[in-house]
């Protein structure tokens, strides 16, 4: 006779749960250091942030976790596909012009792209944690998003052709990606939530919050976060399969009309600013001709030295020798609560051309190899869980914000107080892609 063991007492289930998210807490602290001003982010200054000593915390964090538990810390492949950049890192930093601006290089490199997303991939241990996660980017997307918004009805926000309406978040404009950042990365992961096959109040919900963050993405005025997230999610809807595909564009269809027609979303500038993405080619503003400029300048330094780059932060110091007279002084940024400003332009924008640049092939094979790797395996994942309909909404999830971040540095570079957001989506697509198998079944 099979013997029914008493359920644990409630108060024993409460006490546990606790215990059970100490692991991930640190990694949610960091999501929700990314809620806060940027403090001196507003005048342009430099220097670290609030989310970057948390992601230090991180990693410190993963340490004593992997020490006290006597664990391996990684496993052979993902050893690899996080350590092989290092070598590329290392050998720009020997070629940076001083050994200052290689050690700056070389902190920023490692945190960003190698002991965070690490860190991050270890504190996961299951799909629960990586669903808390998802939910976290969401809600800190919807944070940012409810700021923007007002910013733009409230004339608070960046300055946008004179008017104070570019919707930026906490983030200041000079960080003017930082907010469509964010709120790409949660409306991805609330579309991923929403396809899985998970409870239908989740699901609902999750596609209720992905509605939501278009208006604030719309309202970045932000084309690579537009273009990326159109891509995204293109991808993710085809994943899960063309009748969810089809009920969702339904969905966004009819939530595009009330915006535009019934609440007046639709405005000149809104609409300039999307048709401005086909005239990049045949009448590109001031802003589009910097870009192709820097992007010249930095193909013209890997000319130059095409094995190992110019070294560590060395785009700024070989720029003017390498560009056109096309090339302007730097961007204007204003409004959000700042002052006027003039932002130089130190980098290509453009994350493949400044490692390619500064790192040479070595170091872009090594980066974009990883992540690249980091795809392919977890789109291989992603296809066995919706095979066994178990999990389908973390892998949504997880290659979504990688494949997002992939394209949009066509458009971008690492830089500002959002970067720590970078080395967070990192760590998650590596622990759907990485992970052992029974971490990614639980």
């Amino acid at each position: 006779m099979t013997q029914v063991l008493p359920a644990p007492p409630p108060v024993a289930v409460a006490a546990a749960a606790p215990r059970r998210l100490l692991p991930v807490l640190p990694v949610l602290a960091l999501v929700a250091t990314l809620a806060l001003p940027v403090p001196g982010g507003a005048d342009g200054a430099g220097g670290g942030t609030v989310a970057d000593a948390v992601s230090g915390l991180v990693v410190v964090c993963c340490a004593v976790r992997l020490v006290r538990g006597r664990r391996r810390p990684l496993s052979r492949t993902a050893a690899v596909v996080l350590g092989v950049p290092v070598a590329g890192i290392a050998v720009a930093t020997a070629g940076a012009a001083s050994a200052g601006a290689g050690a700056e290089g070389l902190v920023r490199y490692l945190q960003i792209f190698v002991l965070v997303p690490a860190a991050v991939m270890l504190l996961i241990r299951d799909r629960r944690d990586a669903r808390l996660l998802a939910w976290s980017l969401v809600g800190l997307a919807l944070w940012q998003g409810t700021l923007g918004v007002h910013q733009y009805v409230t004339g608070t926000g960046a300055s946008y052709q004179g008017e104070m309406i570019r919707a930026v978040g906490t983030f200041g404009p000079t960080d003017i990606m930082g907010m469509a950042a964010v709120v790409s990365f949660g409306l991805v992961c609330a579309l991923g939530l929403a396809l899985g096959s998970g409870p239908t109040r989740q699901r609902t919900a999750a596609a209720v919050c992905a509605l939501a963050l278009l208006l604030p993405l719309a309202l970045s005025f932000s084309r690579g976060a537009w273009i990326a997230t159109a891509v995204t999610c293109g991808a993710q809807l085809a994943l899960a399969g063309m009748r969810r595909a089809v009920r969702v564009l339904a969905a966004v269809a009819a939530a595009a009309v009330v915006l535009v027609g019934g609440l007046g979303v639709g405005t000149a500038m809104l609409q300039e600013r999307i048709s401005s993405i086909t005239q990049v080619a045949q009448a590109p503003d001031q802003s589009v001709t910097d870009r192709y400029t820097m992007w010249t300048a930095a193909v013209d330094m890997w000319r130059g030295r095409p094995l190992t780059g110019v070294g560590l932060k060395g785009f700024p110091d070989h720029r003017d020798g390498h560009a056109s007279l096309a090339l302007s002084s730097g961007s204007d940024t204003d409004g959000a609560g700042a002052g006027f400003h003039r932002q130089p332009l130190l980098s290509p924008h453009n994350m493949y051309l400044l490692v390619l640049s500064e790192q040479g092939l070595l170091g872009l094979l090594a980066l974009a190899g990883g992540w690249l790797a980091l795809l392919v395996r977890g789109l291989r994942r992603l296809v066995r869980a919706r095979r066994s309909r178990s999990g389908l909404d973390c892998a949504l999830a997880a290659c979504g914000v990688l494949l997002w971040q992939l394209v949009d540095f066509v458009y971008a570079d690492i830089g500002g107080p959002s970067t720590v957001l970078t080395a967070l989506v990192l760590g998650l697509a590596a622990w759907w892609a990485l992970a052992s198998e029974g971490a990614g079944e639980r």
